[in-house]
């Protein structure tokens, strides 16, 4: 430890006589990945260090699943809402007497506590629960324990997630996030059925509804965004990480669902980021092994081309590939990666199941030389459908060039943050410093933020050729300012800069006598 302390302190030295770059240099990555290394064995050291690295984007981030447990009870509490009488979710009042939230939190902790396992993953992670429970069946059922304190309360979690991506290190954030008239009118669809060889007219049938829905929608995402904000105190003088995080939306079509709600989800979509910027892609979620899901999967792959053709402008990720052996039959295993990406997918969601996919080895290539980037969720794939470490296909897709980025998924629900997620790269994954680095870019590099890329041909560190003289060129300013992917993926190199010159604040103990 000594040693890397020594050389984390000649580094910084050195930074104070050497003329300011346009990213960091090789000496202070090397110091930064000796001291991510050094500490891979110490937990303690190693979530300091991960915690202050700059992390980019996260990518994959469900906005009701990034509320942890006890934020929802304190709303369930102050609206007088009660446990059920099993202890196993959030009911409206009236309440039995030892079932309110509010009580029981200051008179009975342990009861409260027993709410928190049931309505998170938090119990089940640490052995604790009903046995015959899986990670799985906990983590999707959770969702509908704690909806009654959900609803009114959107501008309160959009402020959490601002926070934790600020507390993180990231500078952006593509948060999955459903206005709710737009969930309302795709619940209100009815049931009949329909096939792909119906979509055009039922388009045309939709259309003039959800472009109705739009105005109103989108003045709703302001409300909800500015209150958000207000409640940070973003407005204040003082700069706050939080405030700083620039934030895009992805809306999230419904794939569990009767095949005309799963359809007016997807028109609502791609019609709400077609019209507002903030929106800058479509996503599709739910259980991948729902029945229904599975049932529909070519028939939800063909609505995604459709509406593809009508809106060239929107961007699609994809849940794809989020089951495992034994989680359902192989062949259910065989091709859902393949055809997502044949249905227009720029990026895949979970990407698990690669190596069950009868072309894995022409999809992965594919993916590599399209730039289809996976988001890998290790705390999520290890909870929800038990693969982690080596089984994990995390290895396997860096080792055929396919670009990766980590993300969270649903931190409330999963008990997680993204330094943890970079913690499990480390830990369980056997990644380094520079690994780590390369995936941050990538989440920048691969994101939907609008704007040219900083990079040339996707090469980290190869500056566009305004910018080669550094970030305070005349030109550079004006590449930067047209740009906002470039501003963010600038400010990325900057931070990185930051960290790998002032490394030494966690290079020894502080007052420790030297030898």
């Amino acid at each position: 430890m000594k040693r890397v302390f020594l050389a984390l302190m000649t580094t910084c030295c050195a930074l104070a006589l050497s003329a300011p770059a346009a990213h960091a240099d090789a000496a202070s990555e090397a110091a930064a990945s000796e001291l991510v290394d050094s500490v891979s064995g110490n937990a303690g050291r190693l979530r300091m260090v991960l915690q202050a690295m700059p992390k980019g984007g996260d990518l994959h981030n469900h906005l009701g699943g990034s509320v942890y447990a006890e934020d929802f009870l304190k709303v369930a509490a102050n609206k007088g809402m009660c446990a059920d009488g099993g202890l196993t979710r959030i009911v409206p009042p009236p309440c039995a007497p030892d079932r309110d939230i509010a009580s029981m939190a200051v008179r009975d902790p342990f009861t409260y506590a027993k709410l928190v396992d049931a309505i998170s993953t938090r119990g089940f992670q640490k052995g604790i629960g009903p046995a015959l429970v899986s990670g799985h069946s906990q983590f999707f059922s959770s969702f509908g324990k704690f909806s009654p304190a959900f609803g009114g309360e959107v501008p309160r979690w959009l402020a959490d997630a601002y926070a934790s991506a600020g507390r993180n290190n990231l500078v952006y954030l593509e948060l999955m996030y459903n206005p709710g008239a737009l969930s309302a009118y795709m619940a209100a669809g009815g049931d009949e059925a329909i096939d792909a060889s119906m979509l055009g007219a039922s388009y045309e049938h939709e259309i003039a509804t959800v472009e109705g829905l739009l105005a109103g929608t989108m003045a709703d995402v302001t409300r909800n965004d500015a209150e958000a904000r207000k409640r940070l105190d973003c407005a204040a003088a003082a700069a706050k990480p939080e405030c700083d995080v620039a934030v895009r939306y992805l809306y999230s079509a419904m794939r569990g669902v009767a095949p005309a709600q799963a359809w007016r989800s997807l028109i609502a979509g791609f019609a709400l980021a077609h019209k507002d910027p903030r929106f800058v892609g479509v996503n599709i979620v739910m259980p991948e092994d729902d029945p229904v899901a599975l049932r529909d999967y070519d028939l939800h792959m063909a609505m995604f081309r459709f509406l593809e053709a009508k809106y060239p402008d929107v961007k699609v990720t994809m849940h794809a590939g989020e089951l495992a052996l034994g989680l359902v039959p192989p062949l259910d295993l065989q091709d859902h990666i393949a055809k997502a990406i044949d249905a227009g997918a720029k990026r895949i969601g979970h990407g698990v199941d690669i190596a069950y996919e009868a072309q894995a080895p022409e999809t992965l290539v594919r993916m590599a030389r399209e730039g289809i980037a996976v988001e890998i969720n290790l705390t999520s794939n290890a909870v929800i459908l038990g693969v982690e470490g080596g089984n994990h296909p995390l290895q396997l897709y860096r080792s055929m060039g396919v670009p990766v980025m980590l993300s969270t998924d649903d931190e409330g629900v999963l008990r997680s943050d993204m330094s943890n997620e970079y913690v499990r790269a480390v830990t369980q994954q056997g990644l380094h410093y520079g690994d780590l680095k390369e995936m941050a870019r990538a989440s920048l590099e691969y994101s939907f933020a609008p704007g040219a890329s900083l990079w040339r041909a996707r090469r980290y560190g190869d500056v566009v050729q305004p910018c080669v003289r550094g970030f305070a060129e005349a030109r550079c300013k004006t590449f930067l300012a047209g740009s906002e992917k470039a501003r963010l993926q600038a400010r990325l190199e900057a931070n990185f800069e930051k960290f790998e010159h002032t490394l030494g604040r966690f290079g020894s103990q502080q007052g420790a006598k030297e030898e």
